[in-house]
């Protein structure tokens, strides 16, 4: 796609998009249940404006929020692309996934809910047991279920004129720092950030590329990178049931080699799931030959994790050249920078690890340098051409190369609009006109190597320590729960500085006796101490499943540290088969029903008393 040909907004590019690949494979929906649902281009856009005409016959028009949870990725996709096309603003929210925590997820469902003013709820038959109390925040007035949706109505007027600078979705944080606040993303957003990740990014080539997809599709990098971007392009893409990668790693490594695919990304966790859970005897039955772009992000990159992936599909023809190490966040619409490379070695850093606590990057030849006194950093690229990238201190000044600060965007990309409705939020964000990202990172001759977040710097006795650092070593002791170490600073009363805290899950669904706990507790200090030579004050153990993480699987270190200084820890989150979950599930899903009644019943009421009962409420 040249630039010229480039649209300006997303429902012009739906649009351009059928007419100039009408005939050629667009979205395809693949579950190993099920038989696989596949749309071409055109048939993409009937599909999406017989959904467009059936939102407008809710009574719901330009510029009006309509909140989503649907679970299933094809009445999700063609449903947030109806909405877009009728410059209907969409909110796209996470379903629930344990209902373990049913209780937290609904009021954060409130929360996003309320915050956007969205104007309805749409949702599908799966969710509707525990949504329905949803009703009693008085933001919404409907809650829509797709089955229901009349996807015959009439089609007149019901896709507006759009402008760049309206806004398409509400994008809403993972909350791993801070509560969730809505990006508000325009078209020009859109289209700026997708015209450099399938050009410099990428170099996209229709004719020849082919993308797959298991990422959650209420996550920017799901819905942007893996249904806007590909759309605007022409590009094929095969969604996957997010929990089936979650339960079988190797469908996602099947479906890249049946679909012989050329594109896929995934979170650094991702990685490390599949080289351990893949079984050795399946590797050379599959063929990863075609892979161009293997991207990795959305969180700390792990360079020994992206080495074990490519040693381990070796065999299955994996090109080590595809990798794709890259950086980006929600704030900026997604990319903000992709390692492209030309060599079968990984582009790291490798630094003098004081100078590194110290607030420097100073560079060390591995070769020469002695074990522990170094550490590897992950280049994620340069910056996007249009866009600017700066290194700061707290007071804002630029810092030079190699000297570590927060990051600062400037751009197309960037959201200027802020976050919605949150003028304190959007103020505490940007600075002169810079976007202040809340990552902490540096530049070497240009490239972008990132630390980690700002809030979550561990600072002892003067030093800075990264939580990543720490937690990887955890994660590796065996009998921890991998992906549930956290790692974090407390002040304490016995102490004048700062100490460090590890809490992290066990294996197993039984509880290890105490003994067995404390030798484990013994064996992540040593660890931490020996690899990162910081001595722990506490390792907390805890059941599984009960670290507080966001919706993208992201840990929560503040709302984990909160647990652990209010006493909470291990028990907010109780397992779906415990008792007390049961009941959680029982209650709600009686509140759900007891207002969707009320509702039902008062809309069957005459006018007069209909609107009684709304003022009252």
């Amino acid at each position: 796609m040249q630039p010229t040909d480039f649209p300006l907004t997303i429902a012009d590019a739906l649009r351009a998009t059928a007419a100039k690949h009408g005939h050629r494979p667009g979205f395809a929906f693949a579950d190993p249940r099920t038989t696989e649902r596949a749309y071409t281009w055109s048939e993409t856009l009937e599909a999406v404006r017989a959904r467009t005409a059936a939102l407008y016959a809710l009574g719901l028009r330009k510029g009006d929020r309509l909140a989503m949870v649907i679970p299933s990725a094809e009445d999700f996709v063609l449903n947030f692309m109806a909405a877009v096309l009728g410059g209907i603003v969409p909110v796209p929210m996470y379903p629930p996934v344990a209902l373990g925590k049913v209780e937290s997820y609904v009021k954060n469902v409130e929360h996003i809910v309320t915050s956007s003013g969205a104007k309805a709820l749409l949702i599908n038959k799966q969710v509707r047991p525990i949504l329905g109390s949803v009703l009693e925040t008085g933001a919404i007035t409907q809650i829509v279920m797709v089955e229901n949706l009349d996807l015959a109505a009439s089609r007149d007027g019901n896709e507006p004129a759009i402008a760049p600078e309206d806004l398409c979705f509400l994008q809403y944080t993972s909350g791993s720092t801070s509560a969730p606040k809505g990006v508000a993303v325009t078209h020009a957003n859109l289209c700026a950030n997708s015209k450099v990740i399938l050009g410099p990014g990428m170099g996209i080539d229709v004719e020849t590329d082919r993308a797959v997809s298991w990422l959650p599709l209420y996550h920017d990098m799901g819905l942007i990178g893996f249904v806007i971007a590909p759309m605007i392009a022409g590009l094929s893409c095969t969604y996957l049931p997010t929990m089936e990668f979650v339960k079988r790693p190797a469908y996602w490594i099947e479906m890249l080699s049946e679909k012989k695919a050329t594109v896929t990304f995934a979170p650094n966790f991702a990685f490390a799931l599949a080289a351990r859970r893949v079984k050795d005897a399946d590797l050379e039955r599959w063929d990863l030959s075609h892979m161009r772009h293997l991207g990795c992000g959305a969180e700390p990159i792990q360079p020994a994790t992206l080495r074990d992936f490519v040693a381990k599909f070796a065999k299955s023809k994996l090109p080590a050249t595809s990798l794709l190490p890259s950086y980006g966040m929600a704030e900026n619409t997604l990319a903000i920078s992709f390692a492209r490379h030309t060599t079968n070695e990984l582009r790291v850093d490798v630094v003098d690890i004081e100078s590194f606590r110290n607030g420097e990057a100073r560079k060390v030849d591995p070769a020469t340098a002695e074990p522990g006194t170094f550490v590897e950093v992950v280049c994620c690229g340069e910056i996007f051409p249009g866009h600017e990238i700066s290194v700061r201190d707290d007071d804002g000044n630029a810092l030079p190369e190699r000297v570590i600060g927060e990051f600062c965007l400037k751009g197309p990309s960037v959201c200027s609009q802020g976050y919605f409705n949150n003028p304190e939020a959007t103020a505490a964000a940007f600075r002169d006109g810079w976007l202040r990202t809340g990552d902490k990172g540096y530049l070497a001759d240009g490239a972008v190597y990132v630390c980690g977040r700002v809030k979550d710097m561990i600072i002892v006795h003067g030093r800075n320590y990264f939580p990543t650092d720490i937690e990887w070593v955890a994660n590796d002791v065996e009998g921890i729960r991998r992906g549930s170490a956290v790692a974090f600073a407390v002040l304490s009363a016995s102490a004048s500085s700062e100490q460090l805290v590890v809490v992290a899950e066990w294996t197993g669904k039984e509880r290890p006796s105490d003994e067995a706990l404390e030798t484990l507790k013994k064996k992540v200090t040593e660890v931490v101490q020996g690899s990162i030579g910081l001595n722990t004050w506490q390792v907390v153990l805890i059941p599984p499943g009960t670290v507080p993480k966001t919706s993208s699987g992201k840990l929560q270190r503040r709302r984990t540290k909160q647990q652990f200084e209010d006493g909470t820890l291990g028990i907010e989150a109780p397992t779906t088969e415990s008792l007390d979950a049961k009941v959680a599930v029982a209650k709600q899903m009686a509140r759900s029903y007891v207002t969707l009644a009320k509702s039902e019943v008062v809309s069957r009421l005459p006018d007069p008393v209909r609107n009684f009962f709304g003022k009252k409420k």
